[in-house]
């Protein structure tokens, strides 16, 4: 039988020994645990330059590229897509450049996102009518694709078959523009943009700033873009044959005005006869009741 003070000794012993335990126990920091440190490694994109031209070619389809020509003029495709650029110059360049980013791939694919830049030719450069937009972007692509000795003869080619052939001659499935039947069709003796679109308003009716002009101007972009596909195609084969010479009246004039002639006073390919003969451009002292400048 237990006394009160045995109880009371028992439970003081009991309270000493947990007292002392709490005293001597050792004292373990709580820590959190660390997460593992990876070194984050940070990739730089390297851009690959682009090659200087002339780059790979690959025959493309000339109804194809008049096609892209036309809805490059429009700056939207058939269905609706609104494309990167749009206008003469950025059609007829983005109907080469696109199907040679789809068959060839780099450089085109890495090319054809800053072909807006060709939008700069749109009516002659900025509206300035002076060389036609579509033979402009036309001339760009096809520096791109062929060597340069190969790239003069083909634009000279190209500017030529501009200056004598009867256009516009595409027809698009769906008219974006203005749906004329028969389309009126001009030869602008001139590369010109201003002689080109004169002439044609001339013989059409139209005016030079309405709807009918500017559906004009994208079916001339689409024939522009099939030609220059049509002629590269021709070099890419070694069946590249000049077709339109300089015609006699021009050659008669650079016996005595080009380079290494008596006068050596002038340069340039075109038709000298489009601006300086009565059966070319129109002076305004020849037009009657004209205000006198």
């Amino acid at each position: 039988m237990m006394t009160r003070r045995g109880f009371l000794g028992f439970a003081g012993a009991v309270i000493a020994t947990a007292l002392g335990m709490a005293c001597t126990q050792e004292e373990k920091p709580i820590t959190t645990p660390t997460p593992e440190v990876k070194e984050k490694v940070v990739v730089k994109e390297v851009l690959k330059p682009l090659p200087m031209p002339p780059w790979p070619y690959k025959k493309i389809d000339p109804d194809y590229a008049a096609e892209l020509g036309y809805q490059g003029y429009m700056g939207k495709t058939f269905d609706g897509e609104k494309l990167p650029g749009k206008a003469c110059c950025f059609g007829a360049f983005y109907a080469i450049v696109k199907p040679l980013a789809e068959e060839v791939g780099s450089p085109y694919t890495e090319f054809l996102p800053v072909a807006s830049i060709a939008t700069v030719g749109e009516g002659g450069l900025v509206g300035w009518a002076s060389l036609c937009g579509a033979l402009n972007g036309a001339a760009w692509a096809i520096w791109l694709v062929a060597p340069e000795e190969e790239a003069k003869k083909v634009i000279d080619e190209l500017y030529a078959w501009y200056m004598y052939e009867e256009l516009p001659k595409y027809t698009p499935p769906k008219a974006m523009k203005a749906e004329l039947s028969p389309f009126p069709t001009s030869v602008s003796n001139s590369v010109l943009c201003h002689a080109s679109v004169t002439n044609w308003c001339e013989v059409s009716g139209y005016k030079a700033f309405s709807k009918e002009r500017s559906e004009r101007c994208g079916r001339l972009t689409a024939d522009v873009a099939k030609k220059a596909v049509e002629l590269l195609n021709a070099v890419h084969e070694g069946t590249f044959v000049p077709a339109y010479p300089l015609d006699d009246k021009t050659k008669s004039c650079k016996s005595c005005h080009t380079k290494g002639s008596a006068l050596e006073n002038t340069r340039g390919k075109m038709a000298c006869w489009s601006c300086h003969t009565e059966e070319g451009a129109m002076r305004v002292e020849q037009v009657k009741g004209h205000p006198e400048i």
